[in-house]
């Protein structure tokens, strides 16, 4: 049975905090987009070489709220790190065939750049 977009969104939290980069890879399409405030990725290897370089800083995810329409998933979350405040992140998701096909990520990325010098 395939997962539903939340399910995979929450899957794709969950293995990103517990830095379980096997896991978060298969559940992303090889051609996954990724576009933030921190870089623009094309490609899963690209795409997790991104996520581990950004889980050196992360303490933890606290996910406020979920909301899925059909292969589109927003996670409104605070992402903790160790070299700033919380930082209110908006993470919009695209699932088509069972995997993450686009992640477009929105926060003030200021505090987290003045950290990294």
């Amino acid at each position: 049975m395939t997962a539903t977009a939340a399910e995979l969104a929450e899957a794709y939290f969950t293995s990103w905090q517990d830095r379980d980069f096997t896991r978060l890879r298969s559940l992303l399409a090889d051609d996954v987009s990724f576009a933030g405030p921190l870089a623009t990725i094309e490609g899963a290897d690209g795409c997790i070489a991104g996520l581990e370089g950004m889980a050196q800083v992360l303490d933890k995810i606290e996910v406020k709220e979920r909301l899925s329409d059909g292969p589109s998933v927003i996670t409104w979350f605070d992402l903790h790190t160790t070299v700033a405040e919380p930082a209110p992140t908006a993470n919009w998701m695209r699932v088509e065939d069972g995997l993450i096909t686009e992640i477009r990520v929105a926060f003030d990325p200021r505090a987290i750049l003045a950290a990294r010098g």
